[in-house]
Parts: structure tokens; sequence; C-alpha cells
């Protein structure tokens, strides 16, 4: 059974490529009835999130996020948000759903980047320089998010966050996704689970309804993923290869990517994709005949299914 599209969450982190624009196009698509749902790079987890599933596994090799998420799970929400406002006020950092803008004489082509950006990069460099892993630091990363370029995730080949400084902070519409997707966590049966998709135990987890979602990093983009963990052709071929054996074990599967972009076309995808169902999607969705082709686009996204 699909979430109500009407009543979708979305994540509390703009995670690259996340899919919520997509969600009204994909959650249609994907099996009615499932037991258990495996998200293999779950990222923000707006799919995740959103699925009506007995139990959701949602699996990402990024460390700090899978930290994070499960923080959002496990701890109370009142601490969450007492532990943020704690770090907003340690690092002087603005806050305009208190302040307003006004206080911080921000101006609207920089927004509050003027103002945070010392406090900021203070921040920045002790997350960078932790000497240990808890509750603290994960809520640290998660505002650090929030006051980062675009509220954007990236960490250079040493592991250290890089995202300069943004125009925005913890304001009362983010106050309210954040609120809205602890609260949604805490009520399913969900599981963040560090692994990397190639050594993922599908024996684990599979049962008769499973369904397995993989959401990759796109082969022939530029968008911004961790340096130290680079997309390239070999895990291309590894991912396909996978799914090829989910569906030799009559396995559900389904397969965000796409085929062309910018002038760049997939042909390791396009090739395999001849063997299963294309579903053609439109980023600037505005209608439901999502099925079609979007021809306006040069960039041609899909969802491929093996049903």
């Amino acid at each position: 059974m699909i979430a109500d599209t009407k009543k979708l969450i979305k994540s509390p982190l703009n995670y690259t490529g996340g899919k919520y624009r997509l969600l009204e196009q994909i959650l249609p698509l994907f099996p009615y009835e499932i037991d258990t749902f495996i998200d293999l790079f779950c990222g923000g987890c707006n799919v995740g999130i959103n699925v009506l599933g007995n139990k959701i596994i949602c699996i990402d090799n990024e460390k700090p996020l899978i930290r994070l998420l499960n923080s959002f799970k496990l701890r109370e929400k009142e601490e969450i948000f007492n532990t943020i406002y704690y770090i907003i006020k340690k690092y002087n950092l603005s806050d305009s759903s208190k302040y307003g803008y006004e206080y911080y004489d921000c101006v609207s082509s920089s927004g509050l980047s003027y103002y945070n950006k010392e406090r900021y990069l203070k921040l920045r460099d002790d997350y960078n320089n932790r000497s240990e892993e808890n509750f603290y630091y994960d809520m640290l990363f998660y505002t650090m998010t929030i006051y980062s370029f675009n509220n954007h995730i990236r960490f250079n080949r040493n592991g250290k966050f890089n995202i300069p400084v943004g125009k925005r902070d913890f304001n009362e519409s983010v106050e309210k996704k954040l609120s809205y997707f602890i609260d949604e966590i805490k009520k399913k049966n969900i599981h963040f689970i560090l692994d990397d998709f190639k050594r993922v135990d599908f024996n684990t987890y599979l049962d008769n309804n499973s369904f397995v979602y993989a959401d990759p990093p796109y082969l022939i983009t530029n968008a911004t993923y961790n340096e130290q963990n680079k997309w390239d052709k070999a895990k291309e071929f590894q991912l396909l290869n996978i799914l090829d054996d989910l569906n030799e074990k009559n396995i559900k599967f389904a397969l965000s990517n796409v085929l062309e972009t910018k002038g760049k076309r997939n042909e390791i995808l396009i090739q395999w994709s001849k063997k299963y169902n294309i579903n053609y999607l439109n980023y600037n969705y505005n209608n439901s005949n999502y099925h079609k082709r979007d021809k306006k686009s040069n960039n041609i996204e899909v969802l491929i299914t093996n049903y």
C-alpha cells in the first residue's frame, strides 16, 4: 500500500538527488502490498519515510547521515530540539524565527550568510575535528547542514564536511519540517542501517513481499556527491548485476535513474533497461500524465521496474 500523496512528509535534509518532488509519480508505481521495503541508497529518506510497509530498511554508506537518522528515531523530540537550540546559542548563530531578519541587518542578496559566516566556520571546524561520535555531534552535524549553502551535505576525500555557509537558518519552516519527520519515523517500523550496497546481505531482510528500491548517484550527472565514494562504471555494473540477481529470485525492484541529461547518454543503463519496464518521469511535473517522456526537457528521468 502506498502513502497518501496529499500527506507526504518531506525530509529535513536537503540530500543531493532527493526524490521528494517526484514522489507523487514514483509511489503509485510501487507494488501495492509491501512487507519489507529496502532502500539501498536512502540519503535523506524522502522515499522511505513515505512508503507504507510493515518493515522499512533504509541503508546508506554515509556514517554521519545514518547516525543522525537513528538519533531522530531513538531520541525524544524535546531533547533533539533543545540540543539544536543550545548549539545555535553556543555559536551565536542567527535565530530569525525568534528575532526576525531585520535584527541581523541582512540583505536579500546574501541573506544571513554575512552574519553567520565566521560562526558557521567555527562550528564546522569543531565538527570536523571532533574526537568522538555521540548524540551532541549528531545534532551539531544537523545544525551545520541547516546553516550550510543550500543545506547541502558533502564531504571531501579526507572525510571533512566542506560546504560553505548559506543564507538561511533554523527558521520556523525548518523546525516544522523536522518535527513532522521525527513524528513520522517514530510511528513507523523503520530501521537505518550503515552499509554499502555491494555488501548488503539481502537474505537478512527478504520475505514473500519484499521490495527493493535503488536511487544511486547518477553516472552521467555532475551532482555533488561524497568525493570519497565517486560513482563510476564499475559501481554501475555492480548495482545492475545485483538487481538482475534479485529479479532471478522473483524479488520486485525499482531503480531511479536518468537515461539522458544535458547531451549525455547512459548507454550502460539504456541497454540494461531493455530487459525491464521503463516508466518516464517528469521532474517539472504538473499533471498526471507521467508515463510519457518529458520531451520539453533534455533530462530523461526514469523509474525502471521488473514488474
